[in-house]
This record gives structure tokens, C-alpha cells and sequence, in this order.
């Protein structure tokens, strides 16, 4: 399988959202409100120079962004377990080296995939009153 990390563009902004709102995907971010196309939209003309895609064979498999230090990533199901997140990370490490990752507790698979990249665990992040 042929791994490449593009530049974001209008036409993978309806992936993004996709996969930001599938429900399989979901549990993983810390965010998990469900994103309306026109919020999306308003969202990716102010940000989306900030996203990467990952294309597999040509057919968009991931994306990761950095906002600010933060660095997010998402692989689509059907696409998991096939080094995509690892390889994305690490392209976009090469670009932005002093990103971190702020990572919700039980999201084990994330914390594995930044770890094989050689993050370490540094902070704990506590907050009253929060619903998950």
C-alpha cells in the first residue's frame, strides 16, 4: 500500500467531516458534538489550511491537523491497523517538531500510536465537573 500525506482542499472536507462524525470514530476525540455541514465549512475555510490528508492508494484513509502545538489524528475504521496513524504522525512531526498530543485517558489505541513515535507521557489534565 502506497502511504501519502496531501495538503488539505475543499474536496476532502466532506471526508474530514465523515470521519469526525462517525461514530465509530467518535469515542476517541475529546470534542464529540456532531458537526453540521455549514459549521463544518465556516470551520475549514478558517483552519483547514491545517489539516493534512493521507491518501492509501489514492483514496483518503486519515487526516491529522496541528492547531496551535496540538497535534489530532483520526484514521477511517476501514483503514486502521494498517500503520496509517503512525505514519502520519511521524510525517507531520517531521513538519511541526515540537507538537504535542492531548489524548482523553481511555483512549488507549491513541496513546499506543503517539507512544511508537516516541512520545512520552508528561501531564494529566483534570477538569470539575465534566460530562464524557
Amino acid at each position: 500500500m502506497r502511504l501519502e500525506l496531501v495538503k488539505n482542499e475543499s474536496k476532502y472536507w466532506e471526508f474530514i467531516r465523515n470521519l469526525r462524525n462517525d461514530p465509530r470514530a467518535l469515542p476517541g476525540f475529546i470534542q464529540q458534538e456532531y458537526i453540521e455541514p455549514e459549521q463544518h465549512i465556516r470551520f475549514m475555510m478558517t483552519h483547514g489550511e491545517r489539516f493534512y490528508i493521507c491518501l492509501a492508494d489514492n483514496e483518503p484513509a486519515g487526516f491529522i491537523r496541528v492547531m496551535g502545538e496540538d497535534i489530532g489524528v483520526a484514521t477511517h475504521p476501514g483503514f486502521q491497523r494498517r500503520g496509517i496513524g503512525k505514519f502520519m504522525v511521524n510525517e507531520m512531526v517531521k513538519l511541526h517538531p515540537d507538537c504535542v498530543a492531548k489524548i482523553k485517558l481511555d483512549n488507549e489505541a491513541s496513546i499506543r500510536l503517539f507512544e511508537s513515535c516516541g512520545f512520552k507521557k508528561k501531564y494529566y489534565l483534570l477538569e470539575k465537573n465534566v460530562t464524557v
